[in-house]
């Protein structure tokens, strides 16, 4: 059975507006940045969720991708000069061919070990990539110092990356509402609810399984480069560090996997959460930052597996439930 997007479309709509606002009406550029970061952490677990949410596919190495396209975007900025952003189309073909070489042997594993196959991947990566000198290494690399011009899209404001992330977003949801209504869409669904039943049902599992983790890397490896286009700078850590693997989990978990809005939803939550925290407490805020995670990796599978969706859709049957009690 589908699982329901996470709200009514009024509210998506409504829900929208405010996020398109939000620059706007917060003249704080502290919370403007929050604002682009919720979008940039959106777009990162609404890529995950393709694989992880719509097919059941729980990788925990998706920090792969993302450095991937982070790093080829400062790449071709530091040995050409050229625009970073322009690194992003060669960020997205390192990733999907990334994908194919760890996805063909991984998906013939089920359960958590293929959580634990991705993870070892991904660190594998970071390894190599904190001794590669054409990628700077432990120290990383720079993005432009200052702007060269507007092809840079190195603003000082947040508020131009908010709507150059809201556009993407947009895309990104808008393909993977397409998605769930086309065969691959029931093909995935099929999947998610075991192999074996699928291939009953004649589904080619592993085909289809390299299908969502070539796209969901592709959109992975974008946000990867927007972050980089942002921020300017990228190491193993910032980069490839499984803290970002586990981040993009825990926001598709939080708002529900394998929704629309889901990893949206949780993003809003839990992104100016990890903020606040980082400038409350500065450098230690860090730890608190995992400590977090773990809490809600804790309450999430104890009391809502299925995320704020879930619940949700719980209080819209309750509601619905309550008023026909009551007109009878």
């Amino acid at each position: 059975m589908r699982r329901a997007a996470l709200p009514a479309w009024p509210l998506v709509i409504a829900a929208f507006i405010v996020i398109a606002a939000w620059p706007l009406v917060m003249q704080d550029v502290f919370w403007q940045r929050i604002g682009a970061l919720v979008l940039l952490a959106a777009i990162s677990a609404s890529a995950w969720n393709l694989l992880g949410g719509y097919a059941g596919q729980v990788s925990i190495g998706h920090a792969v991708y993302f450095g991937a396209g982070a790093y080829s975007s400062l790449v071709v900025f530091n040995r050409w000069g050229w625009p970073p952003i322009a690194g992003a189309p060669i960020g997205v073909v390192i990733s999907m061919a990334l994908g194919a070489v760890v996805g063909t042997p991984t998906f013939r594993l089920r359960g958590h070990y293929f959580s634990m196959a991705t993870i070892a991947a991904a660190e594998l990566v970071r390894i190599l990539a904190a001794n590669w000198p054409l990628v700077g290494a432990a120290v990383g690399l720079m993005g432009p110092p200052v702007p060269r011009g507007a092809w840079d899209l190195s603003f000082i404001s947040p508020l131009p990356y908010h709507y150059i992330f809201l556009a993407v977003l947009i895309v990104l949801l808008s393909l993977t509402w397409w998605m769930t209504r086309s065969r691959m869409g029931y093909y995935l669904a099929a999947i998610r609810g075991g192999d074996r039943a699928a291939r009953s049902l004649g589904v080619p599992v592993l085909r289809y399984k390299l299908y969502a983790l070539l796209l969901s890397a592709a959109f992975t490896s974008l946000a990867g480069s927007l972050y980089a286009v942002m921020v300017g700078f990228a190491d193993p850590d910032s980069a490839l560090g499984i803290l970002i693997s586990v981040k993009m989990v825990i926001v598709a978990a939080l708002g529900g996997a394998g929704t629309l809005f889901g990893p949206l939803a949780g993003a809003v939550v839990l992104i100016p959460l990890e903020e606040t925290t980082n400038a409350a407490f500065g450098g230690g805020g860090t730890g608190i930052t995992f400590i977090v995670y773990g809490a809600i990796i804790l309450l999430v599978a104890r009391f809502q597996p299925g995320g704020m969706a879930a619940l949700w859709q719980t209080l819209i049957t309750r509601k619905a439930t309550g008023s026909e009690s009551r007109a009878s």
